[in-house]
């Protein structure tokens, strides 16, 4: 069976330490090869050369959380100015995701 990527935002970062996550956010900072990104709090995320990022976009990452809780990114998609997001229904989804997590990923 494939890796689960558990949709998740900042408050969800230490029970994921060391996962796989998928995070949805707002690209708030970019320094050289990290970035900050607000996904219901802030998140700084180490960039891969792939990453293209730009300020005021909404992006998915897709990344391991790291023991000091940044996420190393594996890939990433722009996905437009953030306006074109509605985030109050990313969080309900993140949080339908983790109330009914047997559908979406196995809980140790």
């Amino acid at each position: 069976m494939a890796e689960t990527t558990p949709r998740i935002t900042a408050p969800y970062l230490e029970q994921f330490s060391h996962a796989t996550v998928r995070i949805l956010g707002k690209v708030r900072q970019l320094r050289g090869e990290q970035a900050t990104i607000d996904a219901n709090g802030n998140i700084e995320v180490r960039l891969n050369r792939d990453a293209h990022l730009q300020l005021n976009h909404a992006v998915e990452i897709i990344g391991k959380v790291q023991n000091d809780l940044s996420v190393k990114v594996m890939a990433s998609t722009d996905l437009g100015p953030e306006g074109a997001i509605d985030f109050n229904a990313v969080e309900a989804v993140v949080d339908a995701t983790h109330r009914y997590h047997e559908i979406f990923y196995y809980k140790e």
